[in-house]
């Protein structure tokens, strides 16, 4: 009797310590990935409307099905949770649009190796002696520091960057977990290499074939958002919004001057509209995932990364927002949506016909000079905005009220909707902007999350040429829910988890030749415990 009670007990021990093993642990198998499309694939992508239904099958799956890899939470990689005097213990989150990932080296070592990277740094911009080099080499340690990174624009298995998978490539030199989530699908003819240029000249025929010439093995024609972390990523989901106000497939096939017309002071040159075209596949979405840690306060964070259309206008543009708050709104713990928003205040966002052949064709010369052999009267910057009191009011800040008749704002109803969003546990992402707790020591709404500067906030994005202001723009938004942020005032609330000292690196940014990226990385700072108190008297501008 006392053998079988003795056997009885053994048993009960050992299923319990298998349940705390497997069911506390996290699962390491990964998502199912989707197919691939081949390369004959992607031409009928291109050539059919409609598409066939094994195709359309087939391209559903890869946009609603995210690629997921924890293998490095599984080799043992764990949060940094890096700590300063202020803070404490802290989660840091950067969000960078990487432009396709075309200086994908650059990009690498930004991340990882700040002595390697002052090998790149132009010594005619950024000189040795100079403070701009001090800075540099700062901004890549907190780069360093990051455990939760989240990016727009990246490419997989394009000519452009050299057929890279620039989300695994950064992820296994970071060491990181990644999700990523296909947002388009390029199936552009000069993408595909079928593109046929009958006006040519002779002389140029040889140099054209070269430069159109496509590796049909290696070509993937992905193109998407991504999160990289440090933490398990868990419950993730790829979700495309269902207001997709431009058609990259059959607005941008029947040419650019249609929809660009009146915008874009280019005329209606073949070889420009081939240059500046995009026919894709796909459309805008949201990338979620979620990370959990005993360091994280309520043990548990989503984080949702996401890339506002930019072809349309402002007021559209909520109607996307509207479709990521419906998604989150239930969420009970914190949340943290970052990405390029294209907040421009204007529809499409502005650019240069050079930055765009490089984004097009990965290298820019060749195509610069068939550029100027096809089209004549184009000037490099293109028409980017709007003059007056407007322009002068939202150029750096796309927050300002919306004053009709006198100085409309469009865009101002983009984060009225933010602030005014309630979970529905009450809680509301974070406007709070104290001085003691932004960079610079500048108060103001979001100054806590994204870094202000004299006026409005330090821009994120500029065109290849600017004349002033003109050509700068805030495009790119960290936003946060902490927990314990349940009241429409505020003031005196707890900062646990709350964003403190959002940062914009636009030095090290622009530290090589040309930049790393059209779009300036940027930077928040998360309290895993209750930071100190930093207040100060110059409170008056907290939310």
């Amino acid at each position: 009797m006392i053998l079988k009670l003795y056997k009885h007990y053994c048993f009960i021990i050992v299923a319990v310590l298998f349940s705390i093993i497997f069911i506390q642990q996290p699962i390491f198998a990964q998502t199912a990935e989707p197919e691939l499309f081949n390369y004959q694939e992607l031409v009928q992508l291109f050539e059919q409307e409609p598409i066939s239904e094994p195709l359309q099958k087939k391209l559903t799956s890869l946009l609603t099905t995210p690629f997921v890899n924890n293998e490095a939470y599984k080799q043992g990689v764990r949060p940094l949770n890096p700590s300063s005097k202020k803070l404490g213990h802290y989660l840091r989150v950067v969000a960078w649009n990487i432009e396709r990932g075309l200086e994908l080296e650059a990009i690498k070592l930004a991340f990882t190796d700040s002595k390697k990277f002052a090998l790149l740094i132009d010594k005619n911009t950024t000189p040795i002696s100079t403070k701009n080099r001090k800075y540099v080499l700062q901004q890549i340690e907190i780069l360093k520091k990051a455990d939760v990174i989240i990016l727009n624009e990246v490419d997989w298995g394009t000519k452009r960057t050299k057929y890279h998978n620039i989300v695994k490539e950064l992820a296994t030199t970071l060491n990181m977990n990644y999700a990523y989530g296909v947002e388009f699908v390029e199936v552009d003819p000069i993408a595909l290499g079928i593109e046929k240029f009958e006006n040519a000249q002779p002389d140029d025929k040889a140099s054209l074939l070269e430069n159109i010439k496509v590796d049909a093995n290696q070509y993937k024609g992905l193109h998407g958002s991504a999160i990289l972390s440090r933490y398990h990523l868990d419950n993730v989901q790829l979700i495309p919004f269902t207001h997709q106000e431009h058609d990259w497939y059959s607005d941008e096939k029947s040419g650019v001057a249609p929809f660009e017309i009146g915008k874009r002071e280019a005329g209606e040159k073949v070889f420009l509209e081939k240059t500046v075209r995009e026919v894709r596949r796909g459309g805008r979405m949201m990338l979620l995932a979620d990370i959990a840690s005993p360091n994280i306060p309520t043990g548990q964070a989503t984080i949702v990364a996401t890339h506002i259309e930019s072809r349309t206008k402002p007021e559209n543009r909520t109607k996307q927002l509207d479709e990521v708050l419906d998604k989150i709104k239930d969420i009970k713990h914190p949340v943290i949506l970052a990405g390029d928003m294209n907040t421009s205040t204007k529809d499409a966002t502005p650019t240069s016909i050079l930055r765009e052949i490089k984004k097009r064709f990965g290298s820019e010369e060749f195509w610069a000079k068939q550029a100027f052999k096809y089209v004549t009267g184009v000037g490099l910057l293109l028409n980017v905005v709007t003059s007056g009191i407007k322009f002068s009011r939202t150029q750096a800040d796309p927050t300002v009220r919306n004053i009709r008749f006198f100085s409309a704002n469009p865009e101002a109803e983009f984060f009225n909707i933010l602030e005014d969003f309630r979970f529905s546990d009450k809680g509301k992402f974070d406007f709070r902007g104290n001085s003691s707790r932004s960079i610079d020591k500048r108060s103001g709404k979001l100054s806590n999350s994204n870094q202000r500067a004299r006026k409005g906030f330090e821009t994120t994005y500029e065109t290849s040429r600017t004349i002033g202001p003109i050509g700068k723009f805030k495009l790119d938004w960290i936003f946060v829910k902490p927990p314990f942020l349940n009241k429409s005032k505020a003031k005196n609330l707890s900062y646990l988890f709350a964003p403190h000292f959002g940062h914009t690196l636009t030095t090290l940014n622009y530290a090589i030749e040309d930049r790393i990226s059209d779009h300036n990385p940027i930077v928040v700072d998360l309290p895993l415990n209750k930071p100190k108190d930093l207040a100060t008297t110059r409170n008056k501008m907290e939310k």
